[in-house]
């Protein structure tokens, strides 16, 4: 019986290093991406195993990301969050590296089943992945911008079952890299708190994201009207803890507001996927983060 007990509890360590709640916000990145590329239109046809390929590509490549996080902050967790896996004695280190090792594998062999540019992106991902773990996050400007071009290539990686597309919608990445910018320079105070300044700066990229949202109106193909429902929701779920972070800093206040952003990337990718593939797309995608709500209560995601 203890056997059995510290086997399940091992399995559930390296789990909680993937932190599923995060990879069902990348799965959204995915389908909004897919919606901006029109597949379905230029294609004329329901085959959806170019989509299955880039989420069990995204599930590699971020879990694996995410994993290598925890690897290479094993010493700092020791002292600042010694109750995650590795430091508590859970999960080991060389366990953890080797799981890294393969989640990223299958993520660039995932990729490689749709076209090479999914390929050459997703190994692209892993690299930035591996740089803001080892290096990024420890550098204040080169951090946020880091992270979030990995969540902008994530985003890229759905369009990128139609590689001809990237060249006029390149700059969708934009929106998640200054949206996943704001996250990471407000999560720099989970610790001992932010400084005033730091929670205004990343408001005020919030409000640029919901602009760029709008902005996205002037584009031929994209329903602004079908997309404006989604843009509501998510100001509500992000402003309003963010607000807070600047009026109160705490470290507590700043984990409520982060987590409230990672979990609005779904609320952020659907307000895409409804732009350009209209409200019933959108909501398909709207219906992840119930999915990853309930994950977040389960595990950590930050």
């Amino acid at each position: 019986m203890n056997t059995a007990t510290s086997t399940f509890d091992r399995w559930w360590a390296y789990l909680q290093l993937m932190r599923p709640a995060n990879i069902i916000t990348a799965w959204a990145d995915i389908m909004a991406g897919f919606a901006a590329s029109g597949y379905f239109v230029f294609n004329h046809q329901f085959n959806l195993i170019p989509l299955l390929w880039l989420l069990l590509a995204t599930t590699g490549l971020y879990g694996g990301g995410i994993v290598f996080n925890d690897v290479f902050d094993a010493q700092l967790d020791a002292k600042e969050r010694p109750e995650r896996p590795i430091p508590s004695g859970r999960a080991s280190l060389s366990g953890a590296t080797l799981l890294g090792i393969m989640l990223l594998s299958v993520g660039v062999a995932a990729a490689a089943q749709v076209s090479w540019l999914s390929a050459i992106l997703a190994v692209a991902i892993a690299s930035f992945a591996l740089l803001y773990d080892a290096f990024g996050k420890h550098n204040s400007i080169f951090g946020p911008i880091n992270m979030g071009v990995c969540r902008g290539g994530n985003l890229l990686l759905g369009a990128s079952v139609l590689p001809m597309v990237l060249k006029e919608y390149w700059f969708l990445a934009l929106i998640s890299i200054v949206y996943i910018a704001a996250i990471t320079i407000l999560s720099r105070g989970e610790v001992h708190g932010a400084k005033l300044n730091t929670s205004v700066v990343a408001l005020s990229l919030i409000i640029i994201v919901i602009a760029g949202l709008l902005g996205l109106g002037l584009l031929p193909n994209y329903q602004v009207i079908a997309a404006l429902p989604f843009v509501v929701v998510f100001a509500v779920r992000v402003l309003l803890p963010f607000i807070q972070a600047v009026r109160k800093p705490t470290p507590e206040q700043i984990r409520i507001a982060v987590k409230a952003g990672v979990l609005s990337l779904i609320v952020l990718d659907s307000t895409l996927a409804a732009g350009f593939a209209g409200v019933l797309y959108g909501l398909i995608v709207l219906s992840l983060l119930p999915i990853s709500i309930k994950l977040a209560q389960v595990f950590a995601v930050t």
